[in-house]
């Protein structure tokens, strides 16, 4: 079966087996440039696609959600003013407080998909990333690339936001709230960790992992 792809480097040898999510008809696809994409040989639906920007478009993306990932962590998130008391909290304290109130399934719930699995998330594909483009056999790389994709459904940074837009709603009339730079950091992280997600190729990283390896067997 010839190889179909729109671009294919003439000096690698490397072609990987993709069946079609449309039409399920297998196709080889070889080891892609950047700017290029392989379509079905069939229908003609893109298989795999290597953005412009390579792989340093996206680590820079989850290099600044990282930043915002943190300083949303870092500084205070919400300060509320009732009847002349002030409370300030961030996101750890939102969800401290849900389990202080009894609501304990909520509490890991909320710390879940908004503070641990968005961490995980980032620092998992930030790994994998900068293990491919500088070339180098990291240890786990092959799991945490694999377990990405189930990190991806537990990530509800917008879920989170809602939920606090809901509050604002409720409590406008009956105190008066201060927006932190954690709130403003984290409203960012949304579109910055979207825009992350979108730029990241598992199968183009696969498929850099498994060039890679098929080289060292060929040196060796």
């Amino acid at each position: 079966m010839a190889p179909m792809s729109q671009s294919h480097p003439p000096h690698e040898s490397y072609a990987e087996l993709i069946a079609c999510h449309e039409c399920d008809t297998l196709n080889q696809i070889p080891a892609l440039v950047p700017g290029r994409m392989a379509r079905c040989r069939c229908c003609s639906a893109v298989l795999l696609r290597y953005p412009k920007g390579g792989l340093d478009r996206p680590i820079a993306l989850y290099f600044t959600a990282l930043l915002l990932l943190l300083l949303s962590n870092a500084f205070p998130f919400l300060s509320l003013e009732i009847q002349g008391r002030s409370e300030v909290t961030n996101i750890f304290g939102a969800s401290w407080a849900l389990y202080g109130a009894g609501m304990g399934e909520l509490a890991v719930v909320v710390f879940i998909t908004s503070i641990l699995a968005p961490a995980l998330l980032i620092s998992s594909s930030l790994y994998v990333l900068l293990g491919v483009r500088l070339h180098r056999s990291l240890p786990a790389i092959r799991t945490l690339l694999s377990w990405i994709s189930q990190l991806e459904p537990w990530v509800m940074l917008d879920v989170f936001i809602l939920g606090v837009l809901v509050a604002f709603v409720k409590l406008g009339s009956m105190a008066t709230m201060h927006i932190g730079i954690s709130l403003v950091a984290f409203i960012g992280l949304i579109p910055v960790t979207a825009a992350a997600q979108a730029a990241f190729e598992p199968h183009l990283l696969w498929q850099q992992i498994g060039l890679r390896r098929g080289n060292k067997q060929h040196a060796g």
